[in-house]
Parts: structure tokens; C-alpha cells; sequence
């Protein structure tokens, strides 16, 4: 089977760790015998006129089964070249967006199959209109967790590495401060609240990233929402609590694990829940590991390929 990955989840020096979950899946892919060849380009206004020329010439001159686009306008330029059979997954924004929502619901009418990384895509979130299901063109298809860098590992030698004070009261906010619908402003509020430093992420090299996790007392999550949250379930693979609104995957892996809190926004009842955590260390939970088992990225990887598969068993379905 040879696929044509294109994808606009791409790093650049402010967020090195864009797109690597893109990539963790595509690893995986490739281990279970998928031929992947990738086209990836810039995230900007003018990157997605050339963008979709390119993809017509690749697929003029060579032989794909199908094509899978990550991100809704991603997926246009594929849909736009020609790209059939074709999937695309969309990751959040471009469903939650008031300008690229819109545009994301319309492509997923007219393509093989339309995946969102969680179910809450296809739902309402935060005011926001979801994806629409579509009987046999709707799937679920997370990225998930890489479990080779997302591993447990002693708070000591982690804060020595990063060169953070053995003794410090730190939350890590694992999100860009810049992006609003993560809502930093809620996540300063809550260390103020707890008397504990706020450790951001953004600019953080992806492969450091483990050692952010395991260097925090607690993780908090404060998004408006999320479309998978993937940094929920590296930080439970870290084995660190985290604390969470209601947002993507979070109610489902964080539901009953020791110090962990999965609630809507409220200042002060957050600090108090941070503040215990902060103090009490809670250990990390078998339940917790089993989740992030589940949701790993190799064994998202399966499912994606299994969908592949199910694409071209059942080509003559396809929409236009």
C-alpha cells in the first residue's frame, strides 16, 4: 500500500513541536509495512495556492492508493488537486476556527473519509459547532502518545537537566501562552492562587518535552478546548496529575486517577486542587498507564491503517 501524507503541521522556531505527532504517526505507519511518502509545507495565506499545484503534479506523475491530508485546509489542497481516495483528519482548530470551521465542515462532505482525533469533534465545544457524522465516512482517528519518549522518570534528575530548583513548586502549562484558546491567563491565575512558578511551554524542543513533564509538580490544562489533547495523555504517561477542563480526551483518561482533576474552569477551587497535589506528590496509576496504552501512537497507527484498508476495500463509496 503507498499513501501520500500532506500535511501543513509543520515546525518552525516558534512552535519547534508543531506537527510532531504528525510525524510519531507516520513512523508508526511506515513500521506496519505502509509505503509513506510525505508532502509537507508552511503554515501561511500564501503557501496553499502552490501548495495544491504541487500535489496535482505528484499526482500525475506517480501512483498513490490514497491520500491522507492532516489539518481541514490541508485537506483542501489535496481535495483540490484531484486526490482521491482521500482522507483527512482534523486536529481542532481548523473545526473550532469561525473562519476555517466553516470551510472544514464543507470538505468533509466531499471526501472518502472525514476523522477527527477525538469524538468531542463531532460535537459542540465552547459555543463552537463540531463536525458533522457521516454514516461509513466518519471515523476517530488520535494521533496518540509517543510511549519511547513519554516515560516515567524521577523528578530530581529531570529539574537538574533543566536546571530548575530542586525544591520548587512549579506547574507546567504545556501550551503556546500566545494561543488564546489555551488560556494562560487562567493557568497564571491558578499558580498565583497555589504560590507555585508557572513553567510554559511554546518554544520547548519536542524532544525536551518529557523532561518538562516529569519536572513538574502537577500539569494544568486550562483550554477553552482541545481537539485530541495529546499533552493530557503524554503527562499521564509521565505519571505527573494533571488538571484539566472538560476539554477532547481529558474526561476519559483522567477520570479516577489519584490527584488528578477533570472540571470546569473555577479559580480558586483549581489553586486549592493544585495546591494539594503540590504538596502531596500522588502516585502515578496503573489505570493511567493502561489508558495511555490504549491511546498510544502505535496503537493509533493500527487503526489508521486498518482505515486505509477499509477505504480501498470499499472504493466505489466515495463523495464528490
Amino acid at each position: 500500500m503507498r499513501v501520500l501524507v500532506v500535511t501543513n503541521l509543520t515546525p518552525d522556531a516558534a512552535a519547534p513541536q508543531r506537527g510532531r505527532w504528525v510525524q510519531d504517526q507516520i513512523d508508526e505507519t511506515r513500521r506496519l509495512g505502509v509505503d509513506v511518502e510525505v508532502f509537507s509545507f508552511p503554515v501561511g495565506k500564501g503557501e496553499y495556492g502552490p501548495a495544491t499545484r504541487h500535489i496535482r503534479g505528484l499526482l500525475r506523475r506517480e501512483r498513490f492508493d490514497l491520500v491522507h491530508a492532516h489539518y481541514g485546509l490541508a485537506g483542501w489542497c489535496a481535495r483540490l488537486a484531484g486526490a482521491r481516495p482521500l482522507i483527512v483528519t482534523f486536529h481542532g482548530t481548523d473545526v473550532r476556527h469561525p473562519v476555517v470551521g466553516p470551510m472544514s465542515r464543507l470538505l468533509s462532505r466531499r471526501i472518502d473519509l472525514a476523522a477527527g482525533v477525538s469524538r468531542s469533534l463531532f460535537s459542540p465545544e465552547a459555543g463552537r459547532r463540531g463536525l458533522t457524522r457521516y454514516p461509513g465516512a466518519s471515523a476517530v482517528l488520535p494521533c496518540g502518545a509517543d510511549l519511547e519518549r513519554f516515560q516515567p522518570m524521577p523528578m530530581e534528575p529531570a529539574r537538574r537537566e533543566l536546571d530548575l530548583d530542586p525544591d520548587g513548586r512549579y506547574l507546567f502549562f504545556p501550551a503556546n501562552p500566545e494561543r488564546a484558546e489555551k488560556r494562560h491567563d487562567r493557568a497564571l491565575a491558578v499558580a498565583e492562587g497555589c504560590g507555585a512558578e508557572l513553567l510554559t511551554g511554546g518554544g520547548i524542543d519536542p524532544d525536551l518535552m518529557p523532561l518538562w513533564l516529569n519536572a513538574a509538580g502537577a500539569v494544568i490544562i486550562t483550554s477553552d478546548y482541545e481537539g485530541f489533547g495529546l499533552a493530557c495523555l503524554e503527562a499521564v504517561a509521565c505519571g505527573r496529575p494533571v488538571l484539566s477542563t472538560p476539554v477532547g480526551i481529558a474526561p476519559f483518561v483522567l477520570r479516577g486517577l489519584p490527584g488528578a482533576l477533570c472540571a470546569p474552569f473555577d479559580a480558586g477551587a483549581w489553586a486549592d486542587a493544585a495546591s494539594g497535589v503540590l504538596e502531596d506528590d500522588p502516585p502515578a496509576s496503573p489505570e493511567g498507564a493502561s489508558r495511555v496504552q490504549a491511546l498510544s501512537a502505535e496503537a493509533m497507527a493500527a487503526r489508521v491503517v486498518e482505515s486505509y484498508s477499509d477505504i480501498l476495500r470499499h472504493d466505489g463509496g466515495r463523495r464528490s
